[in-house]
């Protein structure tokens, strides 16, 4: 054997042993540790003598609740430090490090070299490193320089020496298996080993493989917004969950998972990638969709549709007479130009236009509309807006009050009180005894008067009332939207559609619906008038799949987020929703914050697919060109011609038969549509196993799963099956970054069947060989 393998499976011995030892030791003290913590608990009031008779006594009780508070908070607090070393230990135990540098620095004579893995390790005394964490600042060098001068950034200042020498190791169940000087060997053989693996239902890390490029993004903190575009496999959200855990490491005193939200493609892809962060010994963020968001602000208003019952009509519904006019609309309602006008609206609206609703009681308007809009406009009209509907609320409350005094003698009244249940009428009188200061045992001899009881019933029957107000649910938000659309004159440059797009709005608002074009100009509309609603406790959002965002949608996020940082993931010929969003590149996306507050970094190197695959899939779309391949040979796409639905079932079930015999565990039939995949799932029942996934799935499926193009995005397969590549299903121009995307799912191998003749978008492939035919 090699004498310098020897010598480092001696060191990956002698760090095991460290890791073993310490591994006993932690457990042995987080055990005790949790122990102690139970017994502060159970015993707390045993350990606090509790005496209020005089006010010395009374300090003395609040000394000692204090005390025994600090005790177990600290007991707490080093039972959870002890076990979150114990987890990062047992992680290490399989792999403790998988890289090497070592690095000369300035002043100094001979090389240190310095062990990197996903956590720190220190020796039994604790003096020196074993294993730099990943994310410290000399672990830089490892994924930034080549062999020769190199630096690195510390809180004490910048650090300059030379890198002599860089090795990768994998290490598995403590067994060095192989390693490389990667200063000498051209390529990288441990990301082709890692990318040559099939997947499982989660996401990993990556930071034994991150590549130079991907670790400027990780480090990234010096702007407001970061916006990566990366093509198609590229690595992108992989070093972005990599940059979260960068960022908690590095900000660990002032920022901690709950600040961070994930705003995602879809449920199945949160639970794709909800692995990441805990492998790195991280708590998870707050992961959500922006429909979710939507959903939650408005569904107590409308019935509002999904994102992708819009694609699924975009996709499936050109027959309809309508068509045109709704696409007009979408891509109409996210346009900036409508942004603008939502703000000239509310602009106008301190002059004239605001809508009330009549605040009624027992069927009788107690206020008017009327009344509201003449005290809005008249009586308060040199305060400013926001202030204005506050003095409105204010004189709507007193109004409450005034009304409520009034009903308390008439008739309704007495029926209330005679036709209360026994159980009713004594909840009322133990409010009513313990209101005049009677405690729990005196309230037998509590004698109820009539008129706190006639008091008592009215002001329940206000209370909705009330909440009403404080809510300034008095508002007609909905009848102003409307309005936009009923004859109001737009500021703005409009469709030719116009007409009809307002009659499919107005009729959609009175059914008590609400399309998804229209959910983010009603909430902004809504934020406008109410005052926003902002969230100041997030100090950093994530946007994946941001090309399928419009630029209001972002506008609406940097409102409602005002002291988080923003990084922004996309791909824009991934933009399956490009009927929805006027960008064309990301940046539109500079005004956000300004140039001098923004970073582009640009991605074009893929490694998900093999090099065959990657030569097939730029060829799809203009400059694809500018994506660069890894070099990771596979077999050529396929495609296959068929002129019937029972041909194209059948050479479906021989290939997925093949494929699973091949040895991949994740196979998907990719189609067009939803309404595509359950026409395919119908055919393939036959498939032992299958499983149609839809757009409501929380979790991503391992084994044969046939799926629509749009809950594709974000995941990988090791083998994809695009069910009709035909010209009739994939003919429009629209449907190209569609079809593009599906076909970049794929990591191993790729079979393409087609209805009838090809689409148009593999021409280039077909001519060029790209794909087997």
């Amino acid at each position: 054997m090699d004498p310098l393998f020897q010598q480092e499976q001696k060191r990956v011995d002698s760090v095991m042993e460290i890791i073993e030892e310490q591994i006993d030791r932690l457990e042995e003290e987080t055990s005790r540790r949790r122990d102690e913590v139970v017994n502060i608990r159970r015993h707390f009031w045993d350990e606090v003598k509790v005496n209020t008779d005089t006010f010395d006594d009374y300090l003395e009780t609040i000394i000692g609740l204090r005390q025994e508070a600090q005790a177990l908070s600290v007991t707490q607090s080093t039972h959870r430090h002890a076990y979150n070393k114990l987890t990062a230990l047992r992680r290490m135990h399989d792999a403790p490090y998988f890289g090497r540098i070592d690095l000369v620095e300035e002043g100094e004579s001979s090389p240190e070299p310095i062990y990197i893995g996903i956590s720190t390790l220190t020796d039994k005394e604790g003096d020196d490193f074993l294993i730099y964490d990943w994310r410290a600042p000399v672990s830089s060098v490892y994924y930034d320089y080549e062999p020769g001068p190199a630096r690195y950034d510390t809180p004490g200042g910048e650090i300059k020496g030379e890198l002599k020498k860089k090795w990768q190791y994998l290490i598995r169940g403590g067994e060095l298996q192989s390693m490389f000087d990667t200063s000498l060997t051209i390529g990288d053989e441990i990301l082709q080993q890692v990318l040559g693996k099939g997947t499982d239902k989660h996401m990993h890390n990556i930071v034994a493989t991150i590549q130079q490029e991907q670790n400027r993004i990780i480090r990234h903190d010096k702007k407001r917004l970061l916006i990566v575009h990366g093509a198609a496999g590229s690595g992108k959200t992989s070093a972005a969950l990599q940059r979260i855990a960068y960022l908690l490491y590095k900000y660990r005193d002032r920022l901690n998972a709950d600040q961070i939200i994930l705003f995602s493609p879809n449920s199945m892809f949160n639970s794709y990638v909800s692995n990441v962060l805990p492998e790195l010994g991280e708590e998870n963020m707050q992961q959500v969709t922006f429909q979710e968001y939507l959903v939650n602000r408005l569904s107590k208003e409308f019935q509002v549709e999904d994102p992708y019952e819009q694609l699924e009509y975009v996709l499936t519904a050109s027959d309809d007479p309508l068509y045109e006019t709704r696409v007009a609309g979408i891509h109409f309602k996210a346009s900036n130009r409508f942004f603008e006008e939502i703000h000239s609206y509310r602009g106008s609206l301190e002059t004239s236009g605001m809508m009330f609703k009549n605040i009624v009681f027992r069927g009788e308007p107690i206020v008017t509309a009327e009344e509201m809009k003449e005290k809005f406009y008249k009586i308060h009209s040199s305060l400013r807006f926001h202030n204005r509907l506050e003095k409105l609320k204010e004189w709507l409350m007193k109004k409450m009050t005034e009304v409520e005094k009034g009903e308390r003698t008439k008739p309704w009244v007495e029926e209330e009180i005679e036709l209360l249940s026994n159980a009713e009428y004594h909840k009322m009188r133990t409010i009513l005894a313990e209101k005049s200061g009677y405690k729990r045992e005196e309230i037998a001899d509590y004698e109820v008067e009539p008129e706190a009881l006639a008091r008592l019933i009215v002001r329940r029957k206000f209370k909705p009332l009330r909440k009403r107000i404080r809510s300034l649910q008095f508002i007609d938000v909905k009848g102003m939207y409307r309005e936009l659309f009923a004859g109001r004159p737009l500021e703005s440059r409009i469709p030719d559609e116009w007409p009809g797009i307002c009659k499919m709005t107005i009729e959609l608002l009175n059914e008590g619906k609400l399309s998804y074009e229209d959910a983010t100009p009603y909430l902004l509309l809504k934020e406008l008038i109410y005052g926003f609603r902002i969230n100041g406790s997030i100090k950093h959002i994530l946007v994946d799949e941001a090309q399928d965002y419009s630029p209001f949608q972002f506008e609406f996020l940097k409102r409602l987020f005002p002291s988080a940082k923003m990084t922004v993931l996309g791909d824009f010929n991934q933009a399956i929703f490009s009927h929805a969003s006027e960008m064309t590149d990301f940046h539109d996306l500079e005004s956000l914050y300004g140039p001098e507050e923004t970073e582009v970094i640009n991605m074009t190197r893929s490694y998900r697919s093999t090099k065959p695959i990657i030569e097939f899939t730029r060829s799809l779309v203009p400059n694809g060109d500018r994506i660069l391949p890894f070099e990771r040979e596979g077999k050529k796409p396929g495609l296959i011609q068929l002129q019937n639905q029972e041909e194209l079932h059948h050479s479906i079930e021989s290939k997925v038969a093949e494929l699973r015999a091949t040895g991949y565990h994740s196979i998907a039939v990719i189609c067009k549509s939803a309404e595509e995949s359950r026409r395919a799932y119908e055919g393939l029942s036959g498939i032992d196993g299958i499983k149609l996934m839809r757009k409501g799935a929380m979790e991503y499926e391992q084994g044969v799963v046939i799926l629509p193009s749009y809950l594709s995005k974000g995941i990988e397969f090791d083998a994809v099956i695009v069910y009709d590549a035909s010209e009739e299903a994939y003919g429009s121009e629209n449907l190209r970054r569609t079809f593009y995307t599906v076909c970049t799912r794929a990591m191993h191998e790729l079979q393409l069947y087609s209805l009838g003749a090809p689409s148009p978008f593999m021409k280039k492939a077909i001519d060029e060989e790209f794909v087997r035919v």
